[in-house]
């Protein structure tokens, strides 16, 4: 029920205007946004309008509705982030929501020369079965041949900076399965949002656009600003709770 909260945030982008355009201009370089499980570019769109507005070039997957990583999928998204990185001749920055945060870290593993920085979305890629997705639409997703192997590389720690932005009050995904192992370039931040409203939340936008606006090679920890308090500012998480 808690997801019913997913259409207020949206209408929220409306009164948060005036703070949005606020937000750190970008630099140009190019964001990939990868969409949550059974969803399509059309649900990342409000995003990418938010990082074009500040100057960034950024592009929708372009791979149609997130059905899982079947073989055409896992190897549309080498192509897709390949050819952005060659088309712009910079490091690509990966947004992914849910499932798709899980394909961003992934890409980041297999092509870390190509990748700026990863910044996932409620993405329970600590434990994939720690969401209240239907049994029969899991199902749909491909079998590994050991899985404590898969379950286990999926955690480990990505090449690049990583920020893992998630909610206690998520009702679709366990928080715990959404934050990154403490590290000199990974961080967790905690936001009040639903999981379907996540990636258009007015607080989640400011904050990734924070994330992205880094120099590159520069990056450094989120600091929450000290003039907004919580909800209406993120919060970092400085320890990760068992699962």
């Amino acid at each position: 029920m808690l997801e019913g909260r997913a259409l207020l945030e949206l209408a929220a982008l409306i009164p948060a205007y005036p703070f949005l355009r606020r937000a750190p201009r970008g630099d140009g370089h190019p964001v990939l946004v990868f969409p949550g499980f059974m969803a399509s570019d059309f649900s990342t769109r409000t995003l990418r309008r938010f990082l074009r507005d500040l100057g960034y070039g950024a592009h929708g997957w372009g791979l149609g509705r997130n059905l899982g990583p079947s073989p055409t999928i896992v190897a549309g998204l080498g192509e897709r982030l390949a050819a952005l990185h060659q088309r712009y001749a910079r490091r690509v920055s990966l947004i992914g929501w849910s499932l798709g945060g899980v394909y961003a870290r992934e890409l980041s593993r297999h092509l870390p020369d190509a990748v700026r920085q990863v910044i996932t979305l409620a993405s329970p890629f600590r434990d994939l079965d720690a969401t209240n997705v239907p049994r029969f639409l899991r199902d749909r997703r491909p079998t590994h041949p050991d899985e404590q192997v898969l379950r286990a590389a999926l955690r480990e720690p990505v090449p690049v900076p990583a920020t893992a932005i998630y909610s206690r009050s998520d009702g679709i995904a366990s928080w715990r399965s959404c934050m990154e192992e403490p590290g000199p370039r990974s961080e967790n931040i905690e936001v009040e949002s639903s999981h379907l409203g996540i990636g258009h939340h007015p607080v989640v936008l400011l904050t990734i656009a924070d994330r992205l606006a880094q120099a590159e090679g520069a990056w450094k920890p989120f600091v929450s600003p000290a003039q907004w308090r919580w909800p209406f500012a993120p919060r970092v998480a400085t320890t990760v709770t068992a699962m």
